[in-house]
């Protein structure tokens, strides 16, 4: 992984870009410090995986065919204190 100070990253984020998308990460530094990586797309959506949608998660819940009953008052009126 190749390592760049801000200000160097900034005169030359082209060039950075192509190296995250050739050779990998890319950390910047600020002071010394690393305080950001830039990954190619192809990286980040590695490390994102798939994710499932909200019908496929819901149908791999453990909870999935439990007889669960849900009881609601159908009355059209309700009695409120206030």
């Amino acid at each position: 992984m190749h390592t760049w100070q801000l200000q160097k990253a900034k005169a030359q984020f082209s060039e950075v870009i192509r190296q995250a998308s050739t050779e990998g990460p890319q950390a910047i530094t600020v002071r010394g410090h690393d305080e950001a990586i830039v990954l190619s797309m192809k990286d980040y959506q590695k490390l994102l995986g798939k994710q499932p949608s909200f019908l496929q998660f819901i149908e791999q819940s453990p909870l999935k065919g439990i007889d669960l009953t849900v009881w609601r008052d159908s009355s059209k009126n309700r009695s409120v204190t206030l």
